[in-house]
């Protein structure tokens, strides 16, 4: 019997296992956290398991998202990153991908690492939460309302407050695993 988890992956073999080994799982690596946050972006008005599908390929893409070199982007990889049917080419995200390479560099600069400036919405530890079904978790809470407004106050793009807390709850900034799934105490310790 296999064990129950959140109601959202459905029978998807690839939404499971993301499900079951990184969503909620407290992440402190910024090259990871960038990645997320040009995924996040990337999401927006699309479905996540759409973005999934293409994870690979934005990797490849946008070299294993390494903030430094996604930065120095030009036009001409820019337009190139157009015509890349792995990717979602809408030219406003590609564009902000390239922007928040550089406002991600600019936040890393100030505060140290990534990690220490957007840990900050949450105190430094994971919020746990105590849903018992999908329709109780919030689409935003007061802290990705303010982790937003501090991101877009720092130049970066598609960071509305509900791809913050879709960030939030990918990065394990918050336990938003249901009280029914495995995950749920796996997760609380942490």
């Amino acid at each position: 019997m296999s064990q129950q988890r959140c109601a959202w992956p459905g029978e998807d073999p690839l939404y499971c296992a993301y499900h079951d080994r990184e969503w909620g799982v407290p992440l402190h690596d910024d090259r990871a956290l960038f990645e997320f946050l040009i995924l996040e972006g990337a999401q927006a008005g699309l479905s996540w398991i759409t973005i999934l599908r293409k994870r690979e390929n934005y990797r490849a893409a946008f070299d294993h998202f390494d903030p430094e070199r996604v930065a120095r982007y030009g036009a001409s990889k820019i337009e190139s990153l157009l015509q890349n049917p792995g990717i979602v080419r809408n030219r406003l995200k590609v564009e902000a991908a390239v922007n928040n390479a550089q406002k991600f560099l600019e936040v890393q600069e100030k505060y140290g690492s990534f990690d220490a400036f957007i840990w900050q919405f949450v105190g430094g530890k994971p919020r746990q939460n105590h849903w018992r079904g999908l329709a109780e978790i919030p689409a935003s809470t007061i802290e990705s309302d303010a982790m937003s407004k501090e991101l877009k106050r720092c130049g970066f793009k598609f960071v509305g407050t509900t791809i913050c807390y879709a960030h939030m709850q990918a990065t394990g900034m918050v336990n938003d695993h249901t009280t029914n799934c495995f995950r749920y105490n796996e997760l609380r310790c942490c």
